[in-house]
C-alpha cells in the first residue's frame, strides 16, 4: 500500500467523503494515519435516568416518545424530543445544527443515549448525545475510545474505520534500528501508530506520542541543519552599511524606541553588513514593537537600492502593515516606494503589483502567500522578512528566502537574501535554540513605555454576568471586545463553549445596540478578511472568535479580551491572545473563565495573574507540564508539527536535537525514504 495514495483510493471512500476528509488536512493516508485523536474517553456503564447529574457525561437506555421538534435561532437549528427509560423517567435529548435526525427519532426508537447532562427550567437534558445499539455500547464500555476533531458530516466512528483499513494493510520500516530504539527508550513506529488510534492504556498513548513526536523533531532539525549549513557557504551578496533613512524614520516616531529595539537593530545592521547572509530570529511579545524594527531593516535595504519584502499570515495584517509603512516612509520624507500584494487583488491590480516588483519600481513590498506564488519576480531582494513565521513552515521560508524556488515554480533572486524572521511565540530560550537552530536569536524583553500592562483575572462561570456588564461599559466608552471560544460549534466534544451558540448568546444580552461579529478558521479568506476590515474599522464592537485572532489584525481600540474555557488552552497561547487588547493608550483588560472548577487548574491560570513577561510564562508552563498533561491543554500554532507540542514534549525535542548529532548514515538514508511519506519535510 502506497501511503502516498489518495484518500479516495480507500475503499469505501467517495467524493463526497473525501472532501470532508479533505476539510480537516486529510489528503493522502499517510495524512490519515497521522491525524491522531484530539483525546479518548472511557464510555461509562448504562444508568437509569434517576442517575443523571448536571455537568457529567453518562449513557441511558432510552425509548424515543415524541415527534422531534426543531426550532431555529439565526444560524443555529436546535432538535428536541422527549424520551424515557424502562421506568417511566423521563429527559430531553437535544442536538445543535443536526435536522438529519428528524428522519431517525421517531416514536419508539430505541438506543443507549451517550451525552453530557444538563438542567433547564427544572428538566434534565442530554445535550448532543451519541446514540449507539444497546449490544454495540456494552462491547465499547470500558474501552478507550479515540475522539478526533471533526467536521460536519464526518465522525469519529468513520475516520477510526478508515484509520483501521488503512492499519490493516500497511507495511512501514522504521528507520530507527532495535538497538536505537532501545537506547532511545522509544517503542517501534508502526505499533506506536496503531496504538495511538486502538490504546489499551493511557500510559501506552504517552509512550506512542512521546515516538511521533521524536520523529517529527528529528525531520525537523536535520532539515534546518541541512538549510543552515547550504546557507553557511554563502556569500553575501547584499552589503549593506549603517542606515540614514532608518535614522529618519526613528526621529519621525512619536516615541523612543526601547533598549531592547536599538539592541535588534544593531544586530540586524551587524549581520547585513557582515560576510554572509543574514539569517536571525527576532522573538518577542505582541506589542514589544518588532514590526517597526523590521521596518527600519527594510528602508536600510531600500536606501541602498535594494528591495526588501515582509510577509504577513493573514491579508488583512499585511494591509495594515502597508498602511503603516506608507505612512512612516512618508513622515519621514523618503522616495521609496511600497506594494501590497495579496490574493484578493484583482488580476488586473496583481499584474501591476508584479510588474513593479520586477521592475524595481517598488522597493518595499508587503503581501501574504501571494509572495511565493509562480509569477513573482524580485529585481533585486536583498531582505526577506516573514511574520509570525511558524504560521509558514521552513519550507516557505526558505521559498521566499530564494532556498526552493522549485518547490513553488515561481522565479526569485538567484541571490541569496537576508532573512529576518518574527516571532512572538514565548518559547524558553533553551528550546528556541534548537528550534531555530538556522537563526541567531535577538531576543526583545520589555514594551514600549506607552503600553499599560494588561490588568488579567481567573474566574469561574458565575463570574460572566459580571464580565458582561464590564464588556457593555467599555464599549459604551467607545471601545471594543474580544470572546473566544475554543470551538466552532457544538459537537459531540460537549463541554466546551463554541463561537457560534456564544455569538446569539451575546446577541440575545446585549441587544441590538451592540454589534456582534463572528469569526473561526473554517470561513473562506475573503469572509474572514471582511470581518476583521469589520472590527478594525469599529464596524463590530464584540468579535466572537475561535483563536484565529492571534495574529490576525491589529486593533488599537480592544480594551477587553474575554476567554472562555481558558483551562484548554496552554498558558503561553493564552498570553498571546490576550496581547490583542491594549494595543492603544487606554487600559487592557483580560478576563480568563476557568470552567473546570478544579483547584489545579486555577492554580495554574492564575500565573497569568501574576506576569505579562511572555518569556517567564513560557518557562512556568513547561514547568507545570508532565506526562499526564498530552490532551486538552494545546498551545496555538507552535510550528507546523502534527503531533507534536514544544512544550508537552519538550523532552523529545531535547532528545531529537542530540540524537541529530550523532545519527548514522545507515539512519538517515532510511529516514529519507520515511519521510518520502510523512511528506513535511524535504531531507
Amino acid at each position: 500500500m502506497d501511503l502516498n495514495s489518495d484518500i479516495k483510493t480507500l475503499k469505501g471512500v467517495g467524493e463526497k467523503t473525501a472532501a470532508l476528509f479533505n476539510r480537516v488536512g486529510v489528503f493522502s493516508l499517510w495524512d490519515l494515519l497521522m491525524y491522531v485523536p484530539r483525546d479518548y474517553e472511557l464510555l461509562p456503564p448504562i444508568i437509569s435516568c434517576s442517575g443523571l447529574r448536571g455537568g457529567e457525561s453518562a449513557a441511558v437506555l432510552l425509548t424515543v416518545k415524541t415527534e422531534p421538534r426543531v426550532i431555529h435561532v439565526k444560524h443555529l437549528s436546535i432538535l428536541s424530543v422527549t424520551a424515557a427509560d424502562g421506568s417511566g423517567n423521563a429527559v430531553i435529548l437535544k442536538w445543535f445544527n443536526s435536522p438529519y435526525l428528524k428522519k431517525i427519532l421517531k416514536p419508539g426508537f430505541t438506543r443507549v443515549f451517550y451525552g453530557r447532562a444538563g438542567m433547564h427550567n427544572s428538566a434534565i437534558e442530554l445535550e448532543h448525545p451519541r446514540f449507539f445499539d444497546k449490544e454495540e455500547y456494552e462491547k465499547l464500555t470500558g474501552v478507550m475510545q479515540p475522539v478526533y476533531a471533526l467536521t460536519k458530516g464526518l465522525s469519529s466512528k468513520s475516520i477510526k474505520s478508515a484509520v483501521d483499513k488503512v492499519l490493516k494493510e500497511c507495511a512501514i520500516e522504521d528507520f530507527l534500528s532495535p538497538k536505537e530504539r532501545e537506547e532511545l527508550g522509544l517503542m517501534e513506529l508502526l505499533p506506536a501508530i496503531r496504538t495511538l488510534h486502538s490504546p489499551a492504556e493511557r500510559e501506552d498513548i504517552i509512550r506512542a506520542r512521546k515516538r511521533i513526536s521524536f520523529n517529527e523533531f528529528l525531520e525537523f532539525i536535520l532539515n534546518i541543519k541541512r538549510i543552515k549549513a547550504e546557507k553557511g557557504n554563502t556569500v553575501n551578496s547584499f552589503i549593506i552599511p549603517v542606515s540614514a533613512a532608518a535614522g529618519r524614520i526613528s526621529e519621525s516616531l512619536p516615541y523612543s524606541l526601547t533598549a531592547s529595539q536599538k539592541k535588534a537593530f544593531s544586530d540586524i545592521m551587524r549581520d547585513m553588513g557582515g560576510e554572509c547572509p543574514m539569517n536571525r530570529l527576532l522573538q518577542g511579545d505582541t506589542g514589544s514593537g518588532k514590526t517597526i524594527v523590521a521596518f527600519l531593516a527594510m528602508a536600510a535595504a531600500a536606501e541602498n537600492g535594494f528591495q526588501a519584502a515582509i510577509m504577513a499570515p493573514t491579508e488583512v495584517l499585511a494591509r495594515q502593515h502597508a498602511e503603516k509603512l506608507r505612512s512612516l516612509i512618508k513622515k519621514a520624507g523618503l522616495p521609496f516606494r511600497t506594494v501590497l500584494l495579496t490574493g484578493s487583488l484583482s488580476a488586473k491590480e496583481r499584474r501591476e503589483a508584479r510588474a513593479e516588483i520586477e521592475s524595481g519600481e517598488a522597493q518595499l513590498i508587503v503581501g501574504t502567500h501571494a509572495l511565493i506564488q509562480e509569477g513573482v519576480i524580485f529585481k533585486d531582494l536583498a531582505l526577506a522578512v516573514t511574520d509570525e513565521q511558524h504560521r509558514f513552515g521552513v519550507k516557505q521560508r526558505e521559498t521566499l528566502s530564494g532556498g526552493s524556488p522549485e518547490d513553488s515554480g515561481q522565479s526569485i533572486s538567484e541571490k541569496i537574501p537576508h532573512v529576518l524572521v518574527m516571532s512572538a511565540t514565548p518559547i524558553p530560550r533553551t528550546l528556541a535554540i534548537i528550534l531555530y537552530g538556522d537563526l541567531d536569536i535577538s531576543i526583545m524583553d520589555e514594551m514600549p513605555e506607552k503600553r499599560l500592562p494588561i490588568k488579567n483575572c481567573v474566574v469561574g462561570t458565575d463570574y460572566r454576568k459580571t464580565a458582561y456588564s464590564f464588556i457593555l461599559k467599555e464599549i459604551e466608552k467607545g471601545h471594543q471586545a474580544y470572546v473566544i471560544c475554543p470551538m466552532v460549534e457544538a459537537s459531540e466534544a460537549v463541554g466546551s463553549e463554541n463561537i457560534s451558540d456564544y455569538s446569539e448568546k451575546l446577541r440575545s444580552i446585549f441587544g441590538a445596540k451592540v454589534r456582534v461579529g463572528l469569526l473561526h478558521g473554517r470561513m473562506k479568506n475573503r469572509e474572514k478578511n471582511e470581518v476583521m476590515e469589520r472590527f478594525a474599522s469599529g464596524v463590530i464592537d464584540v468579535l466572537v472568535s475561535t483563536t484565529v485572532v492571534e495574529v490576525g489584525v491589529d486593533v488599537p481600540n480592544a480594551t477587553v479580551m474575554m476567554i472562555e474555557n481558558a483551562e484548554r488552552f496552554g498558558l503561553s497561547s493564552l498570553h498571546q491572545i490576550r496581547g490583542r487588547v491594549g494595543r492603544g493608550g487606554s487600559q487592557g483588560y483580560c478576563i480568563f473563565v476557568d470552567t473546570s472548577g478544579k483547584e489545579k487548574e486555577n492554580n495554574r491560570l492564575s500565573i497569568l495573574n501574576k506576569t505579562n513577561d511572555g518569556f517567564r510564562i513560557a518557562d512556568e508552563d513547561l514547568k507545570l507540564r508532565g506526562p499526564g498533561d498530552l490532551f486538552g491543554i494545546r498551545q496555538s500554532g507552535d510550528m507546523d508539527f502534527r503531533v507534536a507540542d514544544i512544550y508537552n514534549d519538550a523532552d523529545m525535542l531535547r532528545l531529537a536535537a542530540d540524537f541529530s548529532k550523532r545519527i548514522s548514515r545507515e539512519t538517515t538514508a532510511k529516514l529519507e525514504k520515511y519521510a518520502h511519506y510523512a511528506g513535511n519535510v524535504t531531507l
